[in-house]
């Protein structure tokens, strides 16, 4: 496997994180996000579960994040190794609590560059009781556009 360089791993990185928070933002789609992609890539969900190839993860990114425009998703901090990339953002919902501090839960991604601006794996982690937690400590309400993860999913 071909190292890449880390400037160019970095520019990478970067610019998916802006382009999710443009998806985030309502700017563009979150499927925009897809060309992000090798044509092979694996995406793993932890709600949703695999996906396997551009098509699927853009299926996926249409489908799974309906209803979640309100939400944002703010990176925090990444590190490189190699080609692998590790990143640390956060579930942000909207409102926030008397004291100011944000309904948020941390997520954590590993990424894998292959080249040419593009990434060939991602696996989002994230503590979904503790999303569950805050989803009831926020009232937040899903709104008609929200799509629920079927019950059986290819992990």
């Amino acid at each position: 496997m071909m190292n890449y360089p880390r400037e160019e791993i970095q520019n990478a990185i970067e610019a998916l994180h802006k382009l999710r928070d443009r998806a985030s933002a309502g700017e563009v789609g979150w499927e925009a996000m897809a060309d992000m992609f090798t044509e092979t890539a694996t995406f793993i969900d932890p709600a949703w579960g695999r996906f396997t190839g551009r098509q699927s993860i853009t299926e996926f990114l249409r489908h799974g994040m309906s209803g979640l425009e309100d939400w944002k998703f703010p990176s925090d901090w990444y590190v490189i190794e190699g080609n692998r990339v590790v990143s640390h953002w956060w579930n942000r919902l909207p409102g926030q609590r008397a004291d100011g501090t944000y309904y948020e839960v941390p997520g954590v991604s590993i990424i894998e560059y292959a080249g040419n601006g593009k990434f060939s794996y991602e696996e989002d982690i994230i503590n979904m009781a503790h999303l569950y937690e805050i989803l009831t400590e926020s009232g937040w309400v899903p709104g008609p556009d929200m799509k629920i993860p079927p019950d059986k999913v290819n992990r």
